[in-house]
């Protein structure tokens, strides 16, 4: 199944449902399910970035304390939908966004990600839970 790192805390809003685009200088033709990374890296200015974001637009979030945002494994699935130049969330810094939905969060998985889109090994159990519904990979 394919996977797409995110810093946090921006994976923990998309897994969560509160961010529905992810910014990329690239655009993409990937459609559908992927799984969300959560890379090991993050900065206490990314955090703020987001606190700000939320704070500006006035949204009803509160992040979990930068202690305890999970990094270096999966988080959890969103289905990718589109792929814009131009948009009026909030959430979009452009160049391109992917658009997203249906986000759900799952059990961490430990994992080392990879720039871009790349494969997660088939022993993740959301790549299993997905095989047992009879979805594509």
């Amino acid at each position: 199944m394919k996977a797409l790192s995110v810093r946090q805390p921006w994976a923990w809003l998309i897994v969560n449902g509160h961010k529905d685009i992810e910014n990329r200088s690239w655009p993409t033709k990937v459609r559908g399910t992927v799984l969300v990374h959560a890379s090991k890296g993050m900065t206490r200015d990314e955090y703020e970035a987001a606190e700000q974001t939320i704070g500006i637009n006035g949204m009803d979030i509160t992040l979990p304390a930068i202690e305890n945002l999970e990094r270096g494994g999966i988080v959890g699935t969103v289905e990718i939908v589109g792929c814009t130049p131009l948009s009026t969330s909030p959430w979009f810094f452009g160049r391109y966004g992917f658009k997203l939905a249906n986000a759900k969060p799952v059990p961490f998985v430990p994992l080392l990600g990879k720039l871009g889109f790349f494969e997660a090994p088939d022993c993740t159990p959301v790549c299993h839970e997905k095989e047992e519904k009879g979805g594509a990979q």
